[in-house]
């Protein structure tokens, strides 16, 4: 534009801009430090169907600027059917046959963030190979808000044998003590998604060890 229309910023404005460019640096290292200590592990999300997985997840790996994986998806991929469809032909037991293998083979991959389905982690095989090659991030949540964001799909194959609390009740119950093996745990609430993501920014730099320098 011509130099008479140049728009002059004062001292204040300048130091905004330096300050927020300062800032937006601290954070991109930050990201750095934390895909450099991955060492090419991914990070896998466990939890209960409604705790955010799919959705943290995706805004996780954008941060990072590393893939996002969604085991249900690749499981539908190789099998050419919904999960749900899969359940109702093959039973649980054979479903969770072929999610153990596709989650092996995703977890040789290099990082990436991945959303595991509920029984995933549940998997004892399944477990050992994620707390071995992964990192895990357990997304805990209270029974209230499983029930609100379940409710928004009716696509949930273990939610189809009866009422909807009392499943998610029994599967809190037994699954719970389960995800607690994993090694990190964060709280999943009513506010947004990108507040877990930050949760899960910070408790990454701790496990790396990057803020104990």
């Amino acid at each position: 534009m011509p130099q008479g229309n140049r728009l002059k910023l004062g001292g204040a404005q300048k130091e905004g801009l330096r300050h927020g460019g300062a800032e937006m640096s601290k954070a991109n290292a930050a990201i750095d430090a934390i895909k450099s200590g991955l060492e090419n592990r991914c990070i896998v999300l466990v939890g209960l169907m409604g705790a955010g997985k799919t959705t943290v997840g995706r805004r996780l790996a954008s941060r990072l600027r590393i893939p996002f994986l969604d085991a249900d998806h690749e499981i539908e991929e190789a099998a050419g059917m919904k999960v749900a469809e899969i359940f109702e032909k093959y039973g649980e037991e054979q479903f969770r046959d072929g999610e153990r293998k596709v989650v092996a083979r995703l977890l040789e991959s290099q990082s990436a963030v991945l959303a595991t389905g509920g029984g995933a982690y549940m998997n004892e095989e399944t477990r050992a190979l994620i707390e071995t090659q992964a990192i895990s991030v357990w997304l805990k949540a209270e029974l209230e808000l499983l029930l609100e964001r379940v409710a928004r799909r009716d696509t949930r194959p273990l939610l189809k044998a009866g009422d909807a609390r009392s499943i998610l009740e029994r599967l809190i119950t037994e699954r719970y003590p389960i995800y607690a093996q994993a090694r990190l745990t964060i709280e999943t609430g009513e506010g947004p998604h990108e507040h877990v993501v930050q949760d899960i920014l910070r408790s990454l730099e701790e496990f790396i060890g990057l803020n104990n320098s």
